[in-house]
């Protein structure tokens, strides 16, 4: 097994003692004195990993400061790393807490399992170059550009999953998340993770996904919020970066190069059928597409005046037709299965960092056809 040295180890424990500190609100001196240390810079220096807590030290720092042992030495976890911009409308602070918690592991165990197998991380190097003075006309312009870079066809959704994993590589998984949670992406040092709410309508979802996307692809010049409540307005006004990335989101999923000949050639058809089938041909959302259409001022007012949105509510199918995505992705499971058939996790553990049952856990595997790695 690819062990951690001994200075990993102490760095990580060591930012972990410093973020524990400091949701406790005590200085170094206040902790140092609870750990019976002798001064404020024997503390500093177990922070910045330069010495190691004795058994005696980390059990009172539990006590002190009320976090579990695997809070600061389980490797296989998201401690004070990551940061988490979540898509979100109505869930609870305290559902979406609890919630990246259980994200944290999952991503966590994924960058373990890399270091363990040997297997180097891809540092992201294409970027938008959009900012928030950048108009909307050119985020749209940007989602078109990647359509034609990237060779996504005429329907960008069929390809783009697989396109974002194999050349951005970008961890995808599809995840059962509480109500009101759409999805979220989270940036790393190693990598990047797009998480999406697998029991979201279709179309939404690849929505979701394609708004991720430029979250990851421009986080660095417009970092995203940490709940992004999906197309609530504050006060009057949608945040500009939310705004860019729904344009950019649509162009990407709608180019207009695609869009163009089937609404030149929809003649007198139903406006609301013409919506919902091409929708539906392009797995988005009626709604979305509805937008789009507004986008590019190919929509009349007068035409909008007449549209019935309940009409275009699943794209005008019944919910139970719509198909739902294997649990997390072909490249997660793959790892986890590797990481079980080489013995370096346990069957318990394995499960206890995916929240799930030994029988979830053989579901999985079967779901991706892979044999599977132990004996019920």
């Amino acid at each position: 097994m690819n062990k951690l040295s001994q200075e990993q180890f102490q760095r990580i424990v060591g930012q972990r003692v410093k973020l524990a500190r400091e949701d406790a609100n005590l200085s170094q001196d206040e902790l140092a004195s609870h750990l019976g240390l002798n001064d404020r810079q024997t503390l500093s220096n177990i922070e910045a990993g330069k010495r190691k807590l004795t058994a005696e030290e980390l059990v009172k720092l539990i006590q002190t400061l009320g976090k579990g042992l695997e809070y600061f030495t389980d490797t296989f976890t998201l401690i004070g790393e990551g940061a988490f911009s979540w898509r979100a409308v109505g869930a609870a602070p305290a559902s979406l807490e609890e919630f990246e918690a259980k994200a944290g592991k999952w991503i966590g165990t994924f960058r373990r399992l890399g270091e363990i197998k040997g297997e180097p991380f891809s540092a992201l190097s294409q970027r938008l170059t959009l900012t928030e003075r950048s108009s909307f006309e050119e985020a749209q312009a940007a989602g078109e550009a990647l359509v034609a870079d990237w060779d996504l066809g005429e329907v960008p959704a069929t390809n783009l999953g697989k396109l974002v994993e194999d050349r951005l590589r970008i961890l995808v998984l599809n995840v059962d998340a509480p109500n009101g949670i759409s999805g979220a992406a989270c940036q790393l040092q190693q990598f990047n993770t797009i998480l999406i709410n697998r029991r979201e309508p279709d179309g939404r979802r690849n929505y979701d996904f394609a708004h991720e996307i430029f979250h990851i692809l421009t986080w660095n010049a417009m970092p995203p919020r940490t709940y992004d409540q999906a197309d609530k307005v504050e006060g009057t006004k949608m945040k500009r970066v939310e705004q860019l990335a729904n344009n950019f989101a649509a162009a990407l999923l709608m180019p207009s190069t695609s869009l163009k000949p089937r609404w030149e050639k929809r003649g007198d058809q139903d406006l609301h059928d013409w919506l919902n089938g091409t929708a539906s041909k392009f797995q988005v959302t009626s709604d979305a597409l509805y937008w789009r259409l507004r986008q590019l001022s190919w929509l009349t007012q007068a035409a909008s005046l007449d549209i019935n949105k309940d009409r275009l509510t699943w794209n005008g199918r019944s919910p139970s037709a719509q198909t739902l995505p294997k649990l997390f992705s072909r490249r997660f499971v793959e790892r986890m299965h590797w990481s079980l058939d080489r013995g370096e996790l346990s069957v318990r553990r394995a499960a206890e960092l995916l929240d799930c049952t030994v029988e979830d856990l053989e579901n999985l595997f079967k779901s991706y056809e892979l044999p599977v790695p132990f004996d019920l």
